[in-house]
Order: structure tokens, then C-alpha cells, then sequence
């Protein structure tokens, strides 16, 4: 199979490569499966170099063409009171997160901040520069810019610093807990 986006030499539909997950990020596949295989399918995982998974390094290494169809999922805390809520975010990787304005609007939050390392790490199962809001703790909000709804494909985090996972973008605006807004990312 040759990868939708990139020139990724090993690509697989993300249902047949299960072992290469994080277990949450493979529930999710599973479940997806379950509901609709064909839509399953769709997502593709792509082996890739762990040296190089941030943005920046990865557009380098496998083509700057590569940062117009990837997106980045960061997680943050919402502080409202003495209440902390967590969400993901996911935005097109040339911009960035509109933390400060519309996420913390959106979240009726006091003050938005990203989220410790450990913490995102814990809570979601996954590895630090490879969080993907595919297999999200259930019950977080996940707030999809609606740039990324609209591509064609999307390129995003696997669970791990090796692999990615590429997928139709309209795919993340139906994952559990999603929400498109327009407006959430700005430019970087």
C-alpha cells in the first residue's frame, strides 16, 4: 500500500498493524473497526524515524511539503475555580493552539496552560511528541480546528515517537468528544 501523503516506503492500514500502537491509540482502532472497517482502513500507519518526530525536525527530514497536511494534538488544563479540566487540541502543525483566547472561552476556564509532560503522558497512555487524539481519555473534550476537518488527509501523532498515523481529517471531527471550531488555531 502506498501511503495517501509523504514518502512513506512502509505504510499499513492502521487495523493490520495493531502491535505498533500504544494501547489506547489501538482500542480505538479496534473499536473504530467494530463500527466501520471500511472507514478503519482508511487510517494508515506509517513507520518513521523516532530521531525525528517533532515538526520541525520530521518536516525536514521527509519533506517540507509534509507540514501543510500534519497537525498537532496538544493536551491543556483548564483551571476554573479549583476545578482542572483536561482537553486536546488539535491543530494544523504551521499554527498553533489559540490556548489564551478561543480554548479557554470554549472551556469556560479562568486560565489555559498545556498540560505537564507527565501528565499528558499518564493520563493518556502515550508517548511525548506522539500524542494523537486517536484513544483520548474518555470524557475529554477534543477541540479539532476546522482546517483540520476540512483536508483531505491528515497526518498526526501514532501514540509514539516512531509512526504516524494518516487519516481523512473529516475523521477526527467524529471521533468521541470532538468539536470543530473555527478560529482555534492562529498562526504560529
Amino acid at each position: 500500500m502506498s501511503a495517501p501523503v509523504g514518502p512513506f516506503e512502509d505504510a499499513r492500514p492502521a487495523p493490520d498493524c495493531l502491535a505498533e500502537l500504544v494501547a489506547p491509540v489501538a482500542e480505538a482502532v479496534r473499536a473504530r473497526h467494530r463500527e466501520d472497517p471500511s472507514a478503519a482502513r482508511e487510517i494508515v500507519y506509517v513507520e518513521t524515524d523516532p530521531a525525528v518526530a517533532d515538526t520541525a525536525a520530521f518536516v525536514e527530514h521527509y519533506g517540507q511539503g509534509l507540514l501543510e497536511v500534519s497537525a498537532n494534538c496538544v493536551v491543556v488544563a483548564a483551571k476554573r475555580g479549583g476545578e482542572t479540566t483536561l482537553a486536546a487540541c488539535l491543530v494544523p502543525s504551521a499554527a498553533r493552539a489559540d490556548v489564551n483566547g478561543v480554548v479557554r472561552r470554549h472551556l469556560g476556564a479562568r486560565k489555559v496552560s498545556f498540560a505537564p509532560m507527565a501528565t499528558a503522558v499518564e493520563l493518556t497512555g502515550m508517548e511525548y511528541g506522539g500524542i494523537t487524539p486517536l484513544g483520548l481519555p474518555a470524557g475529554w473534550p477534543l477541540l479539532v480546528d476546522a482546517a483540520v476537518g476540512d483536508m483531505p488527509y491528515v497526518l498526526v501523532g501514532s501514540g509514539r515517537r516512531r509512526g504516524k498515523l494518516i487519516a481523512p481529517g473529516a475523521l477526527f471531527a467524529r471521533l468521541p468528544g470532538a468539536e470543530l471550531i473555527a478560529g482555534l488555531a492562529v498562526p504560529a
